[in-house]
């Protein structure tokens, strides 16, 4: 297995990890303190989670003065008065005894996975530099140094596959015709790399907001009756034929 493959897997089970711990955590929030958790738009946001990382006992959060608020990192004016508004009327659920060190452990997790990714996507960023693979798939609008990176991991060598529709389904941008009776339908295929179409999706759904052209063949799609993952895999599709070309003859993207 390559670096650049050893880097991006472990990120991807990092990100994953750190999903699942955010999900629990929220649940757990909700049940525990349900007006903290309403004060932040995103329970991942840096001040937040350092907010709930900053004492063992969550239920003392509400006694935290100004001082001690403007003292945790990320939390500013803007941030210790929301914080403050809730202290006001801070409730906790009498399972805040036993939930409340979960959901600070948890916290503590995310911002320790934060740090991980962090740091692996600055190491990706850097030895992608050295991969040909990267470098090309990374003058794609929207693509971005970490997904350019996974994909090149994911594929390795454009050796390995005989035509463009071959990566395509490899890449999770193809599906297999699979109709009954009357009624025609599609199905994946068993030879997708779960990781690089994670990749894709991510990568192809960013130029829709960049790329003009990009927005017009999502839109059409979209007119047609598909939906936002089918629209995006048929763009991606059209981005998997434009990828075969650029790595097939060296050439980098050329925006027309």
């Amino acid at each position: 297995m390559g670096v650049v493959t050893r880097l991006t897997r472990r990120r991807r089970q990092l990100v994953e990890e750190k999903a699942r711990v955010l999900n629990r955590m929220q649940c757990d929030l909700q049940a525990v303190c349900p007006g903290l958790l309403a004060i932040t738009g995103e329970a991942d946001n840096l001040w937040f989670l350092n907010l709930l990382a900053c004492r063992d006992d969550i239920r003392k959060l509400a006694g935290l003065r100004l001082r001690s608020l403007l003292g945790i990192a990320a939390i500013g004016r803007k941030y210790a008065a929301l914080i403050q508004a809730w202290q006001a009327c801070a409730l906790f659920s009498d399972e805040a005894q036993w939930a409340g060190p979960m959901i600070v452990a948890d916290a503590r997790r995310i911002l320790a996975l934060k740090r991980e990714i962090d740091a692996l996507e600055t190491a990706m960023t850097e030895i992608a530099c050295d991969c040909e693979l990267a470098r090309r798939i990374d003058t794609v609008p929207g693509f971005g140094a970490v997904c350019s990176a996974e994909l090149a991991g994911e594929i390795g060598t454009l050796d390995r596959f005989s035509t463009e529709a071959s990566l395509a389904l490899y890449l999770g941008m193809a599906s297999l015709a699979h109709s009954t009776g009357l009624h025609p339908g599609s199905r994946r295929p068993r030879q997708v790399n779960t990781r690089a179409r994670s990749a894709m999706m991510t990568g192809v759904a960013r130029p829709i907001s960049q790329v003009p052209r990009s927005r017009a063949y999502y839109d059409k799609k979209r007119a047609q009756g598909k939906t936002h993952n089918q629209a995006v895999c048929a763009l991606g599709r059209h981005l998997v034929r434009v990828l075969w070309s650029m790595l097939k003859h060296g050439h980098n993207y050329e925006m027309r």
